[in-house]
């Protein structure tokens, strides 16, 4: 053993890339120091992947589990890696439920030939999308009697010798090839590997170096009784160089070291199951043949969607983005397996459940960068400058941790939004709700789930509409928004609360630009819409700077208007038959005028008059029959606690977008998590 000279360390690294005599001696006597910057990248490595994914998987872990009956997942676990791999499924699914089939058409010629059978020609033009231009074709086609050959060519391909294999590549082999998994390709890989059957499965280089020696394998595999005799063809008559590769600076590229009796090694010879696929063999035919034509057809056809991913796809997909490392691949894929995000179909193809549906387009709603390939991609660039000295360990650990730990408090506060999809996938009051009112986009109705946070779910579209919390919702008369054609649902809190009618569409995303999310119709400032703020308000809150006080219009007999911002209630003209507010405003301060219509029998007017069209607030006949009162209860007008008012009008001691203040968790696993970030 011959240790660096100069030197009194203790500890030396030894490197072989094979369990042979002649690697182990080699290293031995070639000993050299451990590579502290790549100590240290890994370090970092396992340091980010633990803390971020313990803190992510405990809270939501936490906060999903034992909620919903039907959850089938005991550990709805977040990595770093393991989430983006997960995405790319899912975005392949969305694809496929997203997808809509096109009609084309194919013109499709059968001709003669003497001694053979019939053949089939191909359509230059391959397809097109307009029937009326393929029948044009057809029909012009269809008076040929006989088919001239313009011109013959052929072909000599020729298939470019595959790269020396790595990690990556014996994975996607082993799943398209022999419907191995990747988890399972590696532990048979490692097993073979300390048996001395190949040398070290884990490298990303597929270029052998310049004095690799490539005889002594070949040497190995000269006496086995599947291809002894090119192996021995190769040693008489020279080896070839393979081609040139990529040279990751790791261990060479995956090599046989002995013969085995069951293996498969080679290339199109030995490996024909790679070989270029023969065509279909033609007749002899010269320029200036005459075929004669036995059949034209016109064919209709509908695109297809992409299929499901494959794990061979995945692996590709995940190299691409830098997802994982040659070793962790495997490893990230089994996880989605094993925590039942995605299922193996026939195959070896990975369809997502509904867990791993609803997670990935949870962290979309939330923060898509959870689920997007480009932050670990960055990260990983980051871990590998560590292991060549170019960045500072601490730096890249403080900087990726205070990312995530911002990511995280974020996505502790925004879980309701995960929520909502969990509880319309899972729970089985999604099941029980009731249906209540159509859906602007199918026109089918959308079911009501009562249970808080309420809301309305369309099974068809697979939409989920929030609603306002604390009330009750009912539907609105089966009127319709002008703006989307969402039939309208009232929210009320109380005989003795206030109540206002909302479209669900507008509520969840709002249609002008001085609306904000949460907004009923009595905020709303469409111009022309009969229920809109615009057309049902009276005039300025009393109590507050902002509000504006609109008609109830389903309060009567016992009418009222009521703040749009704060608690107040004004009830006013009890009794009378109808109320309107007028498009006319009052000279002194403003407001809308109201026309009223009183009950003959109960009219307060004198003359036993019953119309009166005046201002609410400066008209002395309305004064005695307007009395101002505040809501029975303080409750949030908005969705999720948004707008909930501390003080009268003001909205003070909320923070910024109108949610309260989190409160702290109790439980130890929240605790721990806290602790990780």
């Amino acid at each position: 053993m011959n240790k660096p000279r100069g030197t009194e360390k203790t500890v030396y690294r030894a490197k072989f890339s094979s369990i042979t005599d002649t690697d182990i001696c080699n290293a031995m006597n070639s000993l050299g120091e451990p590579n502290r910057n790549e100590a240290l990248s890994v370090d970092a490595r396992q340091e980010l992947d633990l803390r971020i994914g313990c803190a992510f998987t405990r809270f939501q872990t936490k906060y999903f589990q034992g909620k919903y009956g039907n959850l089938d997942s005991s550990l709805i676990s977040f990595g770093p890696c393991q989430t983006p791999t997960l995405g790319f499924c899912v975005e392949r699914h969305d694809k496929i439920q997203s997808f809509k089939p096109e009609t084309y058409w194919v013109l499709q010629a059968k001709v003669n030939h003497e001694k053979e059978s019939s053949l089939t020609l191909e359509w230059d033009r391959v397809r097109v999308f307009d029937r009326e231009i393929a029948q044009m074709f057809l029909n012009i086609t269809k008076m040929a009697r006989e088919a001239k050959v313009e011109s013959v060519s052929k072909k000599e391909k020729a298939k470019q010798r595959p790269l020396a294999l790595n990690t990556v590549e014996m994975l996607r082999v082993a799943s398209a090839a022999l419907g191995m998994g990747p988890q399972h390709t590696m532990q048979i890989a490692e097993r073979l590997y300390t048996q001395g059957y190949i040398s070290y499965p884990r490298t990303e280089t597929t270029h052998y170096p310049e004095n690799f020696d490539l005889k002594e394998p070949l040497r190995q595999q000269a006496n086995n009784p599947y291809w002894a005799e090119t192996v021995k063809a190769l040693l008489s008559e020279g080896v070839n160089r393979p081609r040139k590769g990529h040279d990751a600076g790791d261990h060479p590229p995956i090599t046989p070291m002995r013969a085995a009796t069951e293996a498969e090694l080679g290339f199109t010879e030995i490996m024909p199951w790679q070989s270029i696929p023969l065509e279909e063999s033609l007749p002899n035919c010269e320029k200036g043949d005459i075929f004669p034509v036995s059949e034209v057809k016109l064919l209709e056809k509908q695109t297809n969607p992409p299929d499901y991913l494959t794990e061979a796809e995945l692996i590709t997909l995940m190299e691409k983005h830098g997802i994982g490392t040659d070793a962790s691949i495997p490893v990230h894929i089994n996880n989605i397996c094993q925590r039942n995000y995605v299922t193996v179909e026939s195959g070896r193809r990975l369809k997502p459940t509904n867990l791993g549906i609803v997670l990935v387009h949870g962290y979309y709603k939330i923060d898509a960068e959870l689920v997007l390939p480009t932050i670990r991609s960055a990260v990983e660039k980051q871990l590998n400058l560590i292991a060549q000295g170019k960045a500072n360990y601490q730096q890249v650990l403080e900087h990726t941790l205070d990312i995530f730990k911002r990511k995280f408090h974020y996505f502790v506060d925004s879980i309701a939004g995960m929520d909502e999809l969990m509880e319309v996938s899972f729970s089985p009051l999604a099941a029980t709700g009731k249906p209540l009112s159509r859906c602007g986009k199918c026109h089918r109705f959308m079911k009501y789930i009562q249970a808080k946070p309420s809301r309305l779910h369309c099974s068809h579209c697979d939409e989920t509409y929030s609603l306002p919390q604390n009330g009750t919702i009912k539907l609105y008369k089966e009127l319709r928004c002008p703006l989307d054609d969402f039939e309208l649902v009232l929210w009320s809190s109380g005989s003795r609360g206030k109540s206002y009618p909302l479209c669900p569409y507008c509520y969840n995303h709002p249609p002008f630009r001085d609306m904000k999310k949460g907004m009923g119709c009595n905020e709303c400032t469409h111009p022309t819409c009969q229920h809109s703020l615009s057309m049902l308000g009276i005039g300025q809150c009393v109590e507050c700077e902002n509000g504006v006080l609109v008609l109830d219009p389903t309060s009567g007999p016992k009418w009222k208007m009521a703040c749009n911002k704060c608690n107040v209630i004004v009830h006013f003209f009890e009794n009378a038959h109808k109320v309107r507010v007028s498009p006319e405003t009052c000279e002194s301060c403003d407001a809308a005028l109201v026309d009223v219509d009183f009950n003959k029998a109960k009219s307060p007017l004198p003359g036993d008059e019953t119309q009166h069209s005046g201002c609410v607030f400066c008209d002395p006949v309305f004064q005695d029959l307007v009395e101002l009162k505040h809501a029975a209860t303080r409750h949030p007008m908005h969705r999720g606690g948004q707008g909930k008012r501390q003080g009268r009008g003001r909205g003070k001691g909320r923070r910024p977008g109108g949610r309260p203040n989190p409160k702290r968790p109790k439980d130890k696993m929240a605790d721990l998590a806290a602790y990780f970030v």
